[in-house]
C-alpha cells in the first residue's frame, strides 16, 4: 500500500474540505483477486470502494461481503452499474462514462469520465464525484494513451464543482503534478493488500 498515496489523500481531504472520501480504492477480479483484504487496511472516514466485478459469478455474495466490512470500517461504498444492488446495499452508485443506469440513484453518485464529453455527462447525470482517468501510464491498460498531468487538470478544471478524482498509473509522488484541480486519488495496485498496515 502506497503510504504517501495515503498520506496526499489525507492532505487534500484536509486542505480542501472534500466533502466525499479522497483516497477510492477499485475492484479488480484479475489485478486484485481478494478485495476484502485490501478494504480491510484502507484508512477509515477518509476512503472508499468501487465495487466491480461485474462478470464474477458470486458477484452478489461478494458485494454483501464488501458492503458488511465497508460499513464496519466507516469506508464509503459505490456499486457500479447496477442501482438495484446499490440500493440494496444501501451503496452508492457508479454510473460508467457518465451513463444514467437504470434505476433510483442511491445515496452518493459517482462516475467515471475519460474526457470533456464525459464529464459534462456525468456531472448532467447528478454525479458528486468523477473518476477522470487514465491520469498517467497505467497497468490495467497498457499501451493506452494517457492524458498527462496537463490535460488532466485543464479537464478537471471544467468539473463545475463536482469533486474530481484521479485514475490511472496513480502514486503519491505524482499527485502533486495533477495540480489543486485534484481532489482525490483512485488506485488499485497502489492500494492492494501487499501492505500489512491495518488502520484502526
Amino acid at each position: 500500500m502506497d503510504e504517501q498515496l495515503i498520506a496526499a489523500a489525507r492532505a487534500v481531504k484536509r486542505r480542501r474540505r472534500c466533502r466525499h472520501p479522497t483516497l477510492w480504492l477499485f475492484t479488480d477480479r484479475a489485478r486484485l483477486p481478494d478485495p476484502l483484504g485490501a478494504i480491510a487496511r484502507l484508512p477509515p472516514g477518509l476512503s472508499g470502494v468501487v465495487l466491480r466485478d461485474d462478470a464474477a459469478p458470486d458477484r452478489a455474495a461478494l458485494a454483501a461481503a464488501v458492503a458488511k466490512l465497508c460499513r464496519r470500517r466507516r469506508i464509503a461504498l459505490v456499486v457500479a452499474g447496477d442501482a438495484r444492488l446499490a440500493a440494496r446495499l444501501h451503496a452508492g452508485l457508479h454510473l460508467r462514462r457518465g451513463r444514467v443506469a437504470p434505476g433510483r440513484k442511491p445515496g452518493l453518485v459517482t462516475a467515471s469520465a475519460h474526457g470533456r464529453q464525459e464529464l459534462v455527462r456525468a456531472r448532467r447525470a447528478g454525479a458528486g464525484l468523477v473518476f477522470l482517468s487514465p491520469a498517467f501510464p497505467t497497468a490495467s491498460h497498457p499501451g493506452a494513451p494517457a492524458l498527462g498531468p496537463v490535460r488532466w487538470a485543464a479537464l478537471a478544471r471544467l468539473a463545475g464543482g463536482v469533486q474530481v478524482v484521479a485514475l490511472g498509473g496513480i502514486e503519491g509522488r505524482r499527485m502533486r503534478a495533477l495540480g489543486p484541480a485534484c481532489r482525490g486519488v483512485a488506485a488499485i495496485g497502489a492500494l492492494s493488500n501487499q501492505c500489512h498496515t491495518v488502520w484502526r
